[in-house]
């Protein structure tokens, strides 16, 4: 794998997991604050810098980034992520990406994909091109967010079927943990006597 897709891959991976889980990871956009310090952390790759972050770029920045995590757990087969729910998604990324449109990067050694704009806008548009790149290198099925809620962690599968949909084996055990349970207890429901069968009319 490249450098340029290694770049593509830490981009899109860096903003679909900045958000909150059940253990350790925080959300990192709940104000302008936290934007504006996770924007200056990550190396946009063409992007003019944020000089000023709106409230209306936070609330951009969670949607934006829990659309592209929606359409990640539809590459994991989540069972509790519908197609209704995927449509959305990707029309809140087409949205984004008419407001700041990705651009061709020419050069004597390399043609890659950038944003067509500064700012944070150009923050979103980057993240869109990483993505882009990763889908025309036939990558993009492997970017996939974890099934296991609430960790939805978007990591890259690795297998040779492309067939991971957990981020770890722990997540795997939850999940599978909690199938059983969910099961057991239906099992257990379904088995119980319906009395009022016995009564006499």
């Amino acid at each position: 794998m490249s450098s340029a897709m290694l770049s593509a891959l830490e981009l899109v991976l860096a903003f679909a997991n900045t958000h909150a889980d059940a253990g350790d990871r925080v959300e990192r956009f709940t104000d302008t604050e936290g934007l504006t310090t996770w924007l200056g952390e990550v190396a946009w790759g063409g992007a003019e810098p944020a000089r000023t972050v709106a409230d209306s770029d936070v609330v951009e920045a969670r949607e934006l980034r829990d659309a592209l995590v929606t359409v990640l757990l539809s590459h994991s087969n989540d069972p509790a992520t519908s197609d209704p729910a995927v449509r959305s998604a990707e029309a809140i990324l087409e949205r984004a990406g008419d407001r700041c449109p990705v651009a061709v990067r020419l050069s004597g050694s390399e043609a890659r994909l950038g944003p067509g704009c500064g700012g944070v806008a150009g923050a979103f548009a980057g993240v869109l091109a990483a993505a882009t790149e990763l889908a025309l290198s036939g990558q993009w099925a492997r970017i996939k967010a974890c099934r296991n809620e609430p960790c939805h962690f978007a990591f890259f599968d690795r297998s040779k079927n492309t067939s991971a949909g957990y981020c770890s084996t722990q997540c795997s055990s939850q999940a599978s943990m909690r199938a059983y349970r969910a099961r057991r207890k239906q099992a257990l429901g379904g088995s119980t006597p319906n009395h009022t069968d016995n009564k006499e009319a």
